[in-house]
């Protein structure tokens, strides 16, 4: 008997789910494409709201989204301190990162900016930061980094986000404010 693997399995069963919930419309096995049609629509729309959701989230904490290659060099190349947060869909992003980014900037000594790039969805805008944060960088979403005039002052990566709580990214953000921003 052939054993089919974790990722067969749940395509198989979630398959008869599919067949299931559409009432018959697919009732044979050779209409399984049009199943995994359906499966790849809802699929969209769900990731959509998610991103959605994620975007509005950063954006009603008072950062300013970064799409584009040229947006990201105007940003970083203003005065002042920036935080950038490099954005994700992951569950440590949703659940750690983003309330972090949002409750970090309730201090006396905060960024002068505050942007934020989308990785894996503003692909070419995550690229021209990353590009900016230079070769000792290492690319990990979602992440934050520190910029003074333009230049890379401090880093939170994702080793310090995913497994932690918010509250400790939150103190390291703060602790990285005290030391290189102004008091508002």
């Amino acid at each position: 008997m052939r054993r089919l693997s974790k990722a067969s399995k749940f395509n198989f069963f979630h398959l008869k789910e599919v067949k299931v919930l559409c009432r018959g419309k697919f009732d044979d096995d050779a209409n399984l494409k049009g199943a995994n049609r359906y499966m790849n629509m809802d699929y969209d729309l769900f990731m959509q709201e998610i991103l959605k959701t994620a975007r509005a989230e950063i954006e009603g904490a008072g950062y300013e989204q970064l799409r584009t290659p040229e947006a990201v060099e105007e940003a970083f190349a203003r005065p002042g301190t920036t935080l950038v947060m490099v954005n994700s869909v992951c569950g440590c992003a949703g659940g750690i990162a983003r309330p972090a980014a949002a409750q970090c900037v309730h201090y006396d000594k905060r960024p002068d900016n505050l942007v934020t790039v989308f990785a894996g969805q503003d692909k070419e805008a995550t690229a021209a930061a990353r590009y900016h944060f230079g070769e000792d960088h290492l690319p990990s979403s979602p992440s934050f980094v520190l910029l003074k005039d333009g230049q890379v002052v401090a880093e939170v990566g994702r080793y310090e986000i995913e497994g932690h709580d918010p509250m400790s990214v939150v103190t390291n953000l703060q602790a990285n404010f005290e030391e290189y921003c102004d008091e508002l």
